[in-house]
């Protein structure tokens, strides 16, 4: 076991997972701070659902040491579950049920584990306005649209008030509207709350716009980690400044746009028009990492 840090949520170490004589996880290692908003990214296969599912605790690994709000999770008791929330990709609701009943009967369950500081569960109205669901509080589930649905599910991962939240593709069948809702929800509970979140998406841009830090996940091991800004200057090396002077249009190439631009202010001042600061996106940078990765499998 390594030295983890103290504040650390979650600590993996040498994490293995096979099937027969398939890898999915061969040795892994990270760890979250609480109060973390990690994205763990990665091709359909990668291994991210079975790296959710065995810190959850729903299924158990082949080898390596893992623990989450220090207690491994295939021996977490009532009182440990009663502080992580899990919002699936699917599950099976029970659609006679009226949603705010529903997440009543769920709260219920959590009640007796309320701590000092933490009290569980949401009451269920300021449950229903968090996830715009308020004026479907009536409706039977099987009433409801794909992405009030979807509000549900988030809904019943946060209803216990939990230390910990695993979202597997949160925002599924979501549109527009309800993304963004989502994602203010998503920075209420880290900054507010102190909700240490981790979430696997197919949405790059969400994994940027949310994420703390992003883990990066291929063949087996983690390819790359670090913030979007930190993973963007890893492939892309160099910004690309655009500005407009004398009626004139500018661009010029630089790993350190904040220097240059300091002293392309200091030189001409307010004379700089249009400026625009252009690093390579997350997209940029995984499609590159996972590329770069394939490549060295297959040079191996």
């Amino acid at each position: 076991m390594f030295a983890s840090m103290s504040n650390a949520a979650v600590t993996v170490h040498d994490l293995r997972m096979r099937y027969g004589t398939h890898t999915v996880l061969d040795g892994i290692s990270f760890e979250i701070a609480r109060g973390e908003v990690v994205a763990l990214l990665g091709p359909n296969g990668a291994g991210k659902t079975t790296t959710i599912e065995i810190l959850e605790g729903f299924r158990g690994r082949s080898g390596g040491d893992v623990r989450v709000l220090g207690e491994d999770p295939i021996r977490g008791d009532e009182q440990w579950r009663a502080r992580v929330g899990v919002v699936l990709q699917s599950w099976r609701d029970h659609g006679r049920w009226r949603v705010a009943d529903l997440l009543a009967q769920f709260g219920r369950y959590y009640a007796p584990f309320a701590e000092p500081g933490r009290e569980r569960p949401y009451p269920v109205d300021e449950l229903l306005a968090l996830v715009g669901l308020t004026e479907h509080a009536t409706k039977k589930i099987r009433s409801l649209s794909g992405g009030q649905r979807r509000r549900l599910d988030v809904a019943i991962g946060i209803v216990g008030r939990p230390d910990i939240l695993f979202l597997d593709e949160p925002t599924a069948g979501f549109d527009p509207a309800a993304r963004r809702d989502f994602h203010d929800l998503v920075h209420r509970l880290a900054d507010m709350e102190g909700t240490t979140i981790l979430l696997t998406t197919h949405d790059l841009s969400e994994a940027e716009r949310l994420a703390d830090r992003i883990l990066i996940l291929h063949g087996g091991v983690i390819a790359a980690e670090g913030s979007p800004e930190q993973l963007a200057r890893e492939v892309g090396g160099t910004s690309e400044v655009r500005w407009r002077h004398g009626g004139e249009r500018h661009v010029h190439s630089t790993p350190d746009a904040s220097t240059f631009v300091q002293r392309l202010l200091q030189q001409h001042g307010d004379a700089v028009e249009d400026l625009e600061v252009r690093r390579a996106s997350l997209e940029d940078t995984y499609l590159a990492m996972v590329a770069a990765a394939r490549d060295g499998e297959e040079a191996r």
